[in-house]
């Protein structure tokens, strides 16, 4: 009779366990889940500027060299531009050539007009890059006027 209520109670113990680790398991999944939701980005995890003063550090003598070579060559390779709410967004072909140019781009003009904020989308497949160029209030007219672009 001992046997059978210490098997009883044995077997009561291992469902008993078991049914807490799927509980756990289920737990640990929505856990995992709450956290993973708490990561996504929602447009908050893109480049934000502390300057917001628009002008160029370039004296004019520099900043017409500039516009006559760097920037005169990415103007000619530009295949589509779209209007931004706070700037442009331009469209270029994906080989690693311009890609090149355009990161010597932003790393250039981010010593001399560091109110920009820039974002690269590049392809995997080559086929394409999106440069946007973008900041505070003001700089889409800015790119028009002292870059032509």
């Amino acid at each position: 009779m001992l046997n059978k209520t210490y098997k009883t109670a044995a077997i009561t113990l291992v469902f008993s366990l078991l049914a807490t680790c799927g509980y756990a398991q289920n737990h640990l999944k929505k856990t995992t889940m709450k956290q993973a939701e708490k990561t996504v980005c929602s447009n908050d995890c893109n480049a934000k500027n502390k300057s917001e003063q628009m002008s160029c550090k370039l004296t004019s003598p520099e900043l017409q060299r500039r516009k006559e070579t760097a920037i005169a060559s990415l103007k000619g390779q530009v295949i589509e531009k779209k209007e931004l709410k706070n700037g442009f967004a331009y469209k270029f072909s994906g080989d690693d050539k311009v890609l090149d140019e355009l990161t010597e781009f932003i790393k250039t003009e981010r010593n001399c007009c560091d109110f920009f904020t820039f974002a690269m989308s590049v392809s995997g497949d080559k086929s394409e890059a999106w440069l946007e160029l973008t900041g505070a209030d003001g700089v889409k007219e800015f790119i028009t006027a002292e870059l032509d672009f």
